[in-house]
Protein backbone atom coordinates (compact mmCIF):
# COMPACT_ATOMS: atom_id res chain seq x y z
CA UNK A 1 0.00 0.00 0.00
CA UNK A 2 2.86 2.36 0.82
CA UNK A 3 4.46 1.71 -2.58
CA UNK A 4 1.14 2.45 -4.27
CA UNK A 5 0.81 5.71 -2.33
CA UNK A 6 4.28 6.74 -3.48
CA UNK A 7 3.45 5.88 -7.12
CA UNK A 8 0.15 7.78 -6.87
CA UNK A 9 1.83 10.83 -5.36
CA UNK A 10 4.50 10.81 -8.04
CA UNK A 11 1.86 10.56 -10.79
CA UNK A 12 -0.04 13.59 -9.45
CA UNK A 13 2.98 15.83 -8.91
CA UNK A 14 3.90 18.44 -11.49
CA UNK A 15 7.45 18.98 -12.63
CA UNK A 16 7.52 22.60 -13.78
CA UNK A 17 10.44 24.35 -15.51
CA UNK A 18 11.17 28.04 -15.01
CA UNK A 19 9.47 30.53 -17.32
CA UNK A 20 11.51 31.58 -20.34
CA UNK A 21 10.64 35.25 -20.89
CA UNK A 22 10.71 36.75 -24.39
CA UNK A 23 8.88 40.02 -23.67
CA UNK A 24 7.65 41.83 -20.61
CA UNK A 25 4.01 42.79 -20.31
CA UNK A 26 0.56 41.75 -19.10
CA UNK A 27 -1.67 38.99 -20.42
CA UNK A 28 -4.93 40.55 -21.65
CA UNK A 29 -8.15 38.70 -22.59
CA UNK A 30 -9.86 40.08 -25.71
CA UNK A 31 -12.10 37.12 -26.45
CA UNK A 32 -15.47 38.67 -25.61
CA UNK A 33 -15.54 40.42 -28.98
CA UNK A 34 -13.30 38.31 -31.21
CA UNK A 35 -12.23 34.71 -31.65
CA UNK A 36 -9.02 35.60 -33.48
CA UNK A 37 -6.23 37.98 -32.49
CA UNK A 38 -2.68 38.83 -33.56
CA UNK A 39 -0.34 38.59 -30.60
CA UNK A 40 3.18 37.81 -29.43
CA UNK A 41 4.56 35.30 -26.96
CA UNK A 42 5.50 36.84 -23.60
CA UNK A 43 6.82 33.67 -21.96
CA UNK A 44 6.71 29.90 -22.12
CA UNK A 45 7.79 26.86 -20.10
CA UNK A 46 7.73 23.06 -20.05
CA UNK A 47 5.70 21.09 -17.51
CA UNK A 48 5.40 17.38 -16.77
CA UNK A 49 2.28 16.03 -15.10
CA UNK A 50 1.22 12.39 -14.65
CA UNK A 51 4.05 11.33 -16.90
CA UNK A 52 2.90 13.56 -19.78
CA UNK A 53 5.04 16.40 -21.10
CA UNK A 54 3.33 19.63 -22.16
CA UNK A 55 4.14 23.26 -22.70
CA UNK A 56 2.51 26.45 -21.42
CA UNK A 57 2.47 29.64 -23.46
CA UNK A 58 1.48 33.15 -22.35
CA UNK A 59 0.52 35.76 -24.98
CA UNK A 60 0.32 39.53 -24.56
CA UNK A 61 -3.33 39.37 -25.69
CA UNK A 62 -5.54 36.41 -26.41
CA UNK A 63 -9.09 35.51 -27.46
CA UNK A 64 -8.82 32.24 -25.46
CA UNK A 65 -11.05 32.15 -22.39
CA UNK A 66 -9.27 30.73 -19.35
CA UNK A 67 -11.22 28.24 -17.23
CA UNK A 68 -13.20 29.97 -14.47
CA UNK A 69 -16.73 30.42 -13.18
CA UNK A 70 -17.60 26.87 -14.22
CA UNK A 71 -16.78 27.52 -17.88
CA UNK A 72 -14.01 25.34 -19.31
CA UNK A 73 -10.99 26.84 -21.03
CA UNK A 74 -11.02 27.43 -24.78
CA UNK A 75 -9.30 25.20 -27.32
CA UNK A 76 -8.00 26.23 -30.73
CA UNK A 77 -4.74 26.94 -32.57
CA UNK A 78 -1.73 29.29 -32.53
CA UNK A 79 -0.35 30.01 -35.99
CA UNK A 80 3.19 31.37 -36.50
CA UNK A 81 3.17 32.79 -40.06
CA UNK A 82 6.88 33.62 -40.03
CA UNK A 83 7.95 30.17 -38.83
CA UNK A 84 8.08 27.34 -41.35
CA UNK A 85 8.26 23.56 -41.19
CA UNK A 86 8.27 21.55 -44.42
CA UNK A 87 7.30 24.70 -46.27
CA UNK A 88 4.21 25.38 -44.16
CA UNK A 89 3.56 27.82 -41.33
CA UNK A 90 3.89 26.24 -37.89
CA UNK A 91 0.55 25.69 -36.16
CA UNK A 92 0.16 24.62 -32.51
CA UNK A 93 -2.98 22.96 -31.17
CA UNK A 94 -4.14 24.50 -27.89
CA UNK A 95 -5.74 21.79 -25.76
CA UNK A 96 -6.73 23.91 -22.74
CA UNK A 97 -6.55 27.40 -21.27
CA UNK A 98 -6.23 28.23 -17.57
CA UNK A 99 -5.47 31.16 -15.25
CA UNK A 100 -2.37 31.34 -13.09
CA UNK A 101 -1.43 34.42 -11.08
CA UNK A 102 -3.24 36.80 -13.47
CA UNK A 103 -1.69 35.03 -16.45
CA UNK A 104 -3.73 33.37 -19.20
CA UNK A 105 -1.88 30.12 -19.86
CA UNK A 106 -2.33 28.16 -23.10
CA UNK A 107 -1.55 24.41 -23.04
CA UNK A 108 0.01 22.64 -26.01
CA UNK A 109 1.76 19.31 -26.54
CA UNK A 110 4.67 20.71 -28.56
CA UNK A 111 6.39 23.98 -29.42
CA UNK A 112 8.91 25.07 -32.09
CA UNK A 113 12.47 26.02 -31.16
CA UNK A 114 11.76 29.67 -31.96
CA UNK A 115 8.65 31.39 -30.55
CA UNK A 116 9.55 34.92 -31.59
CA UNK A 117 7.54 36.79 -34.17
CA UNK A 118 3.83 37.30 -34.73
CA UNK A 119 1.26 34.78 -33.51
CA UNK A 120 -2.30 34.45 -34.79
CA UNK A 121 -4.39 33.01 -31.94
CA UNK A 122 -7.67 31.42 -33.09
CA UNK A 123 -10.32 29.90 -30.83
CA UNK A 124 -12.23 26.89 -32.17
CA UNK A 125 -15.54 28.62 -33.00
CA UNK A 126 -17.95 25.66 -32.74
CA UNK A 127 -16.58 24.52 -29.39
CA UNK A 128 -16.74 28.07 -28.00
CA UNK A 129 -20.31 28.51 -29.29
CA UNK A 130 -21.59 25.30 -27.69
CA UNK A 131 -19.80 26.11 -24.43
CA UNK A 132 -21.22 29.62 -24.45
CA UNK A 133 -24.84 28.58 -24.92
CA UNK A 134 -24.49 26.11 -22.05
CA UNK A 135 -23.10 28.88 -19.84
CA UNK A 136 -25.96 31.22 -20.71
CA UNK A 137 -28.44 28.40 -20.14
CA UNK A 138 -27.02 27.92 -16.63
CA UNK A 139 -28.10 31.47 -15.76
CA UNK A 140 -31.62 30.82 -17.05
CA UNK A 141 -31.68 27.48 -15.22
CA UNK A 142 -30.75 28.93 -11.82
CA UNK A 143 -33.51 31.56 -12.04
CA UNK A 144 -36.05 28.91 -13.08
CA UNK A 145 -35.06 26.65 -10.19
CA UNK A 146 -35.64 29.50 -7.76
CA UNK A 147 -39.10 30.08 -9.23
CA UNK A 148 -40.11 26.42 -9.08
CA UNK A 149 -38.32 25.17 -5.94
CA UNK A 150 -37.92 28.33 -3.87
CA UNK A 151 -35.54 31.19 -3.08
CA UNK A 152 -33.37 28.91 -0.94
CA UNK A 153 -31.79 27.61 -4.16
CA UNK A 154 -28.11 28.60 -4.21
CA UNK A 155 -25.41 27.51 -6.62
CA UNK A 156 -22.90 25.02 -5.18
CA UNK A 157 -20.88 24.42 -8.32
CA UNK A 158 -21.18 24.31 -12.09
CA UNK A 159 -19.55 23.08 -15.28
CA UNK A 160 -20.15 24.44 -18.76
CA UNK A 161 -18.53 22.81 -21.76
CA UNK A 162 -19.38 22.00 -25.36
CA UNK A 163 -21.11 18.71 -24.48
CA UNK A 164 -23.43 19.69 -21.61
CA UNK A 165 -23.97 21.86 -18.56
CA UNK A 166 -23.87 20.67 -14.97
CA UNK A 167 -25.38 22.69 -12.14
CA UNK A 168 -25.15 21.83 -8.42
CA UNK A 169 -27.52 23.60 -6.04
CA UNK A 170 -28.79 23.51 -2.48
CA UNK A 171 -32.10 21.66 -2.14
CA UNK A 172 -33.51 19.19 0.35
CA UNK A 173 -35.34 16.71 -1.90
CA UNK A 174 -35.26 14.96 -5.25
CA UNK A 175 -36.99 16.99 -7.96
CA UNK A 176 -40.24 15.48 -9.16
CA UNK A 177 -40.94 14.93 -12.85
CA UNK A 178 -43.48 17.77 -12.65
CA UNK A 179 -40.86 20.15 -11.19
CA UNK A 180 -38.34 19.23 -13.88
CA UNK A 181 -40.99 19.86 -16.53
CA UNK A 182 -41.85 23.26 -15.02
CA UNK A 183 -38.18 24.31 -15.01
CA UNK A 184 -37.79 23.27 -18.65
CA UNK A 185 -40.93 25.19 -19.61
CA UNK A 186 -39.70 28.39 -17.95
CA UNK A 187 -36.22 28.20 -19.53
CA UNK A 188 -37.58 27.40 -23.00
CA UNK A 189 -40.09 30.25 -22.71
CA UNK A 190 -37.20 32.65 -22.04
CA UNK A 191 -35.38 31.19 -25.05
CA UNK A 192 -38.42 31.71 -27.32
CA UNK A 193 -38.71 35.30 -26.12
CA UNK A 194 -35.21 35.88 -27.58
CA UNK A 195 -34.30 38.24 -24.72
CA UNK A 196 -31.23 40.41 -25.43
CA UNK A 197 -28.37 39.56 -23.08
CA UNK A 198 -27.14 42.83 -21.57
CA UNK A 199 -23.62 42.88 -20.14
CA UNK A 200 -22.40 45.82 -18.03
CA UNK A 201 -19.37 46.65 -15.92
CA UNK A 202 -20.08 48.52 -12.70
CA UNK A 203 -18.93 48.87 -9.07
CA UNK A 204 -19.62 45.73 -7.08
CA UNK A 205 -21.82 47.57 -4.57
CA UNK A 206 -24.03 48.88 -7.40
CA UNK A 207 -24.34 45.36 -8.83
CA UNK A 208 -25.42 43.98 -5.47
CA UNK A 209 -28.04 46.75 -5.14
CA UNK A 210 -29.27 45.78 -8.59
CA UNK A 211 -29.89 42.26 -7.26
CA UNK A 212 -27.03 40.47 -8.98
CA UNK A 213 -26.20 36.96 -7.76
CA UNK A 214 -22.56 35.97 -7.33
CA UNK A 215 -21.15 32.69 -8.67
CA UNK A 216 -20.17 30.06 -6.13
CA UNK A 217 -16.46 30.13 -5.19
CA UNK A 218 -15.61 33.14 -7.38
CA UNK A 219 -13.62 36.17 -6.21
CA UNK A 220 -14.62 39.61 -7.43
CA UNK A 221 -12.84 42.94 -7.64
CA UNK A 222 -14.25 46.40 -7.00
CA UNK A 223 -15.55 46.58 -10.58
CA UNK A 224 -17.58 43.59 -11.73
CA UNK A 225 -19.15 42.27 -14.92
CA UNK A 226 -22.92 41.92 -14.70
CA UNK A 227 -24.89 39.66 -17.06
CA UNK A 228 -28.59 40.54 -17.36
CA UNK A 229 -31.17 38.27 -19.03
CA UNK A 230 -34.35 40.25 -18.36
CA UNK A 231 -33.86 42.51 -15.33
CA UNK A 232 -36.90 40.90 -13.72
CA UNK A 233 -35.61 37.37 -14.24
CA UNK A 234 -31.81 36.84 -14.13
CA UNK A 235 -29.02 39.21 -13.03
CA UNK A 236 -25.67 37.62 -12.18
CA UNK A 237 -22.04 38.58 -11.68
CA UNK A 238 -20.14 36.60 -14.30
CA UNK A 239 -16.89 36.82 -16.24
CA UNK A 240 -17.80 34.10 -18.71
CA UNK A 241 -18.78 34.30 -22.36
CA UNK A 242 -22.47 34.59 -23.28
CA UNK A 243 -24.83 34.67 -26.24
CA UNK A 244 -26.16 37.93 -27.64
CA UNK A 245 -29.78 36.89 -27.11
CA UNK A 246 -31.44 33.91 -25.43
CA UNK A 247 -32.88 32.68 -28.73
CA UNK A 248 -29.41 31.45 -29.68
CA UNK A 249 -29.84 28.63 -27.15
CA UNK A 250 -32.46 27.06 -29.44
CA UNK A 251 -33.77 24.41 -27.07
CA UNK A 252 -33.12 23.43 -23.44
CA UNK A 253 -33.50 19.89 -22.12
CA UNK A 254 -32.66 18.44 -18.69
CA UNK A 255 -31.02 15.03 -19.09
CA UNK A 256 -30.58 14.03 -15.44
CA UNK A 257 -31.23 15.03 -11.82
CA UNK A 258 -29.38 13.40 -8.94
CA UNK A 259 -27.92 13.82 -5.45
CA UNK A 260 -24.23 14.66 -4.99
CA UNK A 261 -24.15 15.34 -1.23
CA UNK A 262 -26.47 15.90 1.70
CA UNK A 263 -28.71 18.81 0.74
CA UNK A 264 -27.10 19.24 -2.67
CA UNK A 265 -28.73 18.20 -5.96
CA UNK A 266 -27.25 18.11 -9.46
CA UNK A 267 -28.94 18.86 -12.76
CA UNK A 268 -27.35 18.09 -16.12
CA UNK A 269 -28.77 19.53 -19.32
CA UNK A 270 -28.06 20.20 -23.00
CA UNK A 271 -28.92 23.02 -25.38
CA UNK A 272 -29.30 23.73 -29.05
CA UNK A 273 -28.47 20.97 -31.50
CA UNK A 274 -27.46 18.64 -28.65
CA UNK A 275 -30.89 19.09 -27.03
CA UNK A 276 -32.56 18.30 -30.34
CA UNK A 277 -30.41 15.16 -30.73
CA UNK A 278 -31.28 14.08 -27.18
CA UNK A 279 -35.00 14.62 -27.81
CA UNK A 280 -34.92 12.83 -31.16
CA UNK A 281 -33.11 9.87 -29.58
CA UNK A 282 -35.75 9.68 -26.82
CA UNK A 283 -38.52 9.73 -29.45
CA UNK A 284 -36.68 7.05 -31.44
CA UNK A 285 -36.50 4.83 -28.36
CA UNK A 286 -40.21 5.40 -27.69
CA UNK A 287 -41.04 4.46 -31.28
CA UNK A 288 -38.93 1.30 -30.93
CA UNK A 289 -40.93 0.42 -27.81
CA UNK A 290 -44.16 1.03 -29.73
CA UNK A 291 -42.93 -1.23 -32.52
CA UNK A 292 -42.11 -3.91 -29.94
CA UNK A 293 -45.73 -3.68 -28.82
CA UNK A 294 -46.90 -3.89 -32.42
CA UNK A 295 -47.65 -0.18 -32.73
CA UNK A 296 -49.68 0.13 -29.54
CA UNK A 297 -51.12 3.62 -29.15
CA UNK A 298 -51.12 3.37 -25.34
CA UNK A 299 -47.58 2.14 -24.64
CA UNK A 300 -47.84 2.70 -20.88
CA UNK A 301 -50.95 0.52 -20.67
CA UNK A 302 -49.21 -2.17 -22.71
CA UNK A 303 -46.18 -2.09 -20.40
CA UNK A 304 -48.38 -2.32 -17.30
CA UNK A 305 -50.19 -5.31 -18.84
CA UNK A 306 -46.86 -6.95 -19.64
CA UNK A 307 -45.68 -6.38 -16.05
CA UNK A 308 -48.86 -8.00 -14.72
CA UNK A 309 -48.39 -10.99 -17.03
CA UNK A 310 -44.74 -11.24 -15.99
CA UNK A 311 -45.67 -11.18 -12.29
CA UNK A 312 -48.26 -13.91 -12.88
CA UNK A 313 -45.74 -16.05 -14.77
CA UNK A 314 -43.13 -15.59 -12.04
CA UNK A 315 -45.70 -16.72 -9.46
CA UNK A 316 -46.54 -19.72 -11.61
CA UNK A 317 -42.86 -20.60 -12.05
CA UNK A 318 -42.28 -20.21 -8.32
CA UNK A 319 -45.13 -22.60 -7.59
CA UNK A 320 -43.74 -25.10 -10.10
CA UNK A 321 -40.23 -24.72 -8.66
CA UNK A 322 -41.49 -25.34 -5.13
CA UNK A 323 -43.27 -28.49 -6.27
CA UNK A 324 -40.16 -29.59 -8.15
CA UNK A 325 -38.01 -28.98 -5.05
CA UNK A 326 -40.20 -31.28 -2.97
CA UNK A 327 -40.07 -34.01 -5.62
CA UNK A 328 -36.27 -33.80 -6.03
CA UNK A 329 -35.78 -33.63 -2.24
CA UNK A 330 -37.78 -36.83 -1.87
CA UNK A 331 -35.66 -38.56 -4.51
CA UNK A 332 -32.40 -37.41 -2.92
CA UNK A 333 -33.53 -38.46 0.56
CA UNK A 334 -33.55 -42.09 -0.59
CA UNK A 335 -29.96 -41.83 -1.89
CA UNK A 336 -28.36 -40.76 1.41
CA UNK A 337 -25.89 -43.42 2.64
CA UNK A 338 -23.93 -43.83 5.86
CA UNK A 339 -20.15 -43.83 5.53
CA UNK A 340 -17.49 -43.23 8.18
CA UNK A 341 -20.26 -42.51 10.69
CA UNK A 342 -21.74 -39.76 8.52
CA UNK A 343 -24.81 -39.46 6.31
CA UNK A 344 -23.39 -38.56 2.90
CA UNK A 345 -24.62 -37.65 -0.54
CA UNK A 346 -22.67 -36.79 -3.71
CA UNK A 347 -25.15 -35.98 -6.45
CA UNK A 348 -25.75 -34.14 -9.71
CA UNK A 349 -29.10 -32.40 -9.19
CA UNK A 350 -31.32 -31.48 -12.14
CA UNK A 351 -34.49 -29.47 -12.58
CA UNK A 352 -34.06 -26.90 -9.79
CA UNK A 353 -32.52 -23.41 -9.68
CA UNK A 354 -29.83 -22.19 -7.24
CA UNK A 355 -32.38 -21.16 -4.60
CA UNK A 356 -34.16 -24.48 -4.95
CA UNK A 357 -30.93 -26.42 -4.48
CA UNK A 358 -30.05 -24.39 -1.39
CA UNK A 359 -33.48 -25.13 0.14
CA UNK A 360 -33.09 -28.85 -0.55
CA UNK A 361 -29.66 -28.92 1.08
CA UNK A 362 -30.74 -27.08 4.23
CA UNK A 363 -33.94 -29.12 4.56
CA UNK A 364 -32.02 -32.40 4.34
CA UNK A 365 -29.38 -31.10 6.78
CA UNK A 366 -32.17 -30.59 9.28
CA UNK A 367 -33.37 -34.18 8.74
CA UNK A 368 -30.02 -36.01 9.01
CA UNK A 369 -27.36 -35.93 11.71
CA UNK A 370 -23.69 -35.77 10.69
CA UNK A 371 -24.77 -34.75 7.19
CA UNK A 372 -22.30 -34.19 4.30
CA UNK A 373 -23.83 -33.26 0.95
CA UNK A 374 -21.95 -32.18 -2.20
CA UNK A 375 -24.18 -31.20 -5.12
CA UNK A 376 -23.62 -29.96 -8.66
CA UNK A 377 -26.17 -28.46 -11.01
CA UNK A 378 -26.39 -26.26 -14.09
CA UNK A 379 -27.68 -22.70 -13.79
CA UNK A 380 -27.91 -20.54 -16.92
CA UNK A 381 -25.76 -23.05 -18.83
CA UNK A 382 -22.96 -22.81 -16.23
CA UNK A 383 -21.95 -25.31 -13.55
CA UNK A 384 -22.73 -24.61 -9.90
CA UNK A 385 -21.13 -26.45 -6.97
CA UNK A 386 -22.68 -26.40 -3.50
CA UNK A 387 -21.52 -28.06 -0.25
CA UNK A 388 -23.38 -28.32 3.06
CA UNK A 389 -22.04 -29.99 6.23
CA UNK A 390 -23.72 -30.44 9.60
CA UNK A 391 -22.19 -28.23 12.31
CA UNK A 392 -21.53 -31.25 14.54
CA UNK A 393 -19.62 -32.96 11.73
CA UNK A 394 -17.64 -29.77 11.03
CA UNK A 395 -16.47 -29.74 14.66
CA UNK A 396 -15.89 -33.47 15.01
CA UNK A 397 -13.81 -33.86 11.83
CA UNK A 398 -12.44 -30.30 11.53
CA UNK A 399 -14.09 -29.85 8.12
CA UNK A 400 -14.56 -26.56 6.26
CA UNK A 401 -16.98 -26.30 3.33
CA UNK A 402 -15.42 -23.04 2.13
CA UNK A 403 -11.96 -24.62 1.82
CA UNK A 404 -13.36 -27.72 0.15
CA UNK A 405 -15.33 -25.77 -2.44
CA UNK A 406 -12.27 -23.73 -3.47
CA UNK A 407 -10.33 -26.94 -4.14
CA UNK A 408 -13.16 -28.74 -5.95
CA UNK A 409 -14.11 -25.72 -8.09
CA UNK A 410 -10.87 -26.09 -10.04
CA UNK A 411 -12.42 -29.01 -11.93
CA UNK A 412 -15.15 -26.73 -13.34
CA UNK A 413 -12.70 -23.87 -13.94
CA UNK A 414 -14.29 -21.67 -11.34
CA UNK A 415 -14.02 -20.37 -7.83
CA UNK A 416 -16.04 -19.61 -4.75
CA UNK A 417 -16.08 -19.81 -0.99
CA UNK A 418 -18.22 -19.66 2.10
CA UNK A 419 -18.60 -20.72 5.69
CA UNK A 420 -17.39 -23.95 7.36
CA UNK A 421 -20.87 -25.50 7.08
CA UNK A 422 -22.03 -24.08 3.71
CA UNK A 423 -20.24 -22.86 0.58
CA UNK A 424 -20.83 -22.47 -3.15
CA UNK A 425 -18.78 -21.96 -6.30
CA UNK A 426 -19.52 -21.15 -9.91
CA UNK A 427 -17.58 -22.27 -12.94
CA UNK A 428 -17.38 -22.31 -16.72
CA UNK A 429 -16.65 -25.95 -17.59
CA UNK A 430 -19.75 -28.19 -17.37
CA UNK A 431 -17.73 -31.25 -18.35
CA UNK A 432 -15.93 -31.17 -15.00
CA UNK A 433 -19.05 -31.77 -12.88
CA UNK A 434 -18.55 -35.56 -12.64
CA UNK A 435 -14.93 -35.00 -11.66
CA UNK A 436 -16.06 -32.68 -8.86
CA UNK A 437 -18.29 -35.36 -7.33
CA UNK A 438 -15.60 -38.03 -7.58
CA UNK A 439 -12.96 -35.79 -5.98
CA UNK A 440 -15.42 -34.70 -3.30
CA UNK A 441 -16.02 -38.30 -2.28
CA UNK A 442 -12.27 -38.97 -2.15
CA UNK A 443 -11.64 -35.89 0.01
CA UNK A 444 -14.45 -36.86 2.35
CA UNK A 445 -13.02 -40.32 2.91
CA UNK A 446 -9.53 -38.93 3.54
CA UNK A 447 -10.66 -36.25 5.97
CA UNK A 448 -13.08 -38.42 7.96
CA UNK A 449 -10.94 -41.54 8.40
Amino acid sequence: MQKQKIRSRAASEQDVDDWITLHDGKSVFVGYDSLEEKAKVLKYRKIKSKGKEQFQIVLDKTPFYAESGGQVGDVGVLNFPSLRANGEAICLNITDTKKENDLIVHFTDEIPADLSGEVIATVHPETRKKTTIHHSATHLLQAALQQVLGKHIAQKGSLNNAEYLRFDFSHFAKMTNEEIEQVEQIVNEKIRQNIPVVIKEMPKDDAVKLGAMALFGEKYGDVVRVVIMDANYSIELCGGTHVGATGELGLFKITSESAVAAGVRRVEAVCGELALQYTNEAIKQLNNVKDAFKGSKDVLKSIEQLQEENAALKKEISTYQNEKVEIVKGQLRTKVTNRNNANVLFEKVEGVNADGLKKIQFDLKNEFDNFFFVATTIVNDKPLLSIIISEDLVKAKNLHAGNLVKELAKAIKGGGGGQPFYATAGGTDVSGMDTVLRQAEELFLVQTN
